[in-house]
């Protein structure tokens, strides 16, 4: 199971582009999800693998209508479109008001996302792009069946203020409660902090410090480059060389601490949930090949 849901709690720290690095460089096939109930960006700035536009109307918009007569995870694939370079994406909505025709499904959908890293014939993990979350997001209903938790946030005072805040009030939803360090829960709630390179060590550790003091529940599982210039790249708005941008570097580093930690962890439980028979997966996707959006 590898539903991994990112979010944020205000303001524009780099959601969007975090799930997009992510995705591009995970460890195994993936699926980029736009799951943001206010709507998604990928379909105003990404061109399709044929070269033209993506399709507003096949993605989550399309799998409104499909997913009140029940949603088997394989369907998933009927809703994808490729972005040019190859990275498999589900297209979000258009707008928030399209997310009425999703009420009442989010749980169903954060089954099939978290059921399809266990496909026998399409095998994926899902990334889920969530945008910015309040306490009556629908897209909050998928957490419940995610293997992680990723709250993105900047580094200003007020920013981690307000990541340690959501932090414990996700803690609380989730798990029932405040939890220090040593009893975290499931899903993990992470946080990913998007830092100056040369910074990052100390002020991870500090954050650290703050979440365990105020019981939050959760704790920094790496750091995402600031890098303007790599976001830029990655959207396909300027040339140059991703694969080396400190933002892709930063994401490969990210995704291998992470697949360290918990990769056996979640692929024992896949196959738990399916009686023990693990899913086919395909290649991981190459940093560089798709130019998806990244604003948020």
């Amino acid at each position: 199971m590898a539903l991994i849901a990112i979010a944020a709690d205000k303001g524009s720290p780099g959601v969007t582009t975090t799930a997009v690095a992510l995705a591009a460089v995970w460890p195994r096939r993936s699926l980029l999800a736009e799951t943001d109930p206010a709507g998604g960006d990928l379909v105003y700035r990404s061109a399709a693998a044929h070269g033209g536009q993506l399709n507003p109307n096949i993605g989550m918009l399309s799998i409104a209508a499909t997913a009140r007569r029940g949603l088997v995870p394989d369907q998933l694939w009927d809703h994808v479109q490729p972005l040019s370079g190859g990275l498999d994406v589900l297209v979000g909505l258009g707008n928030a008001e399209q997310a009425t025709g999703l009420v009442g499904l989010w749980p169903t959908l954060g089954h099939a996302f978290s059921s399809l890293a266990d496909s026998p014939h399409q095998a994926a993990d899902v990334i889920a792009d969530c945008g910015r979350i309040a306490g009556d997001t629908p897209a909050a209903e998928l957490f419940p069946h995610a293997a992680l938790v990723l709250l993105v946030s900047r580094t200003e005072p007020e920013a981690l203020a307000r990541v340690r805040d959501r932090a414990a009030a996700l803690t609380a939803k989730l798990h029932g409660g405040p939890r220090g360090a040593a009893a975290l829960g499931t899903p993990l709630i992470g946080i990913l902090l998007i830092a100056d390179p040369g910074n990052s060590a100390k002020l991870v550790n500090q954050v650290n410090d703050m979440l365990v003091h105020s019981q939050a529940g959760a704790r920094v599982v790496g750091t995402i480059a600031d890098d303007p210039a790599g976001a830029e790249q990655l959207a396909g708005r300027r040339r140059g060389r991703l694969e080396k941008s400190l933002l892709i570097r930063s994401a490969r580093k990210v995704t291998a601490d992470l697949y360290q930690q918990y990769g056996t962890a979640w692929t024992v439980a896949a196959q738990a949930n399916q009686g023990g028979h693990p899913g086919q997966h395909g290649p991981a996707q190459q940093a560089g090949q798709g130019h998806a959006g990244a604003g948020r």
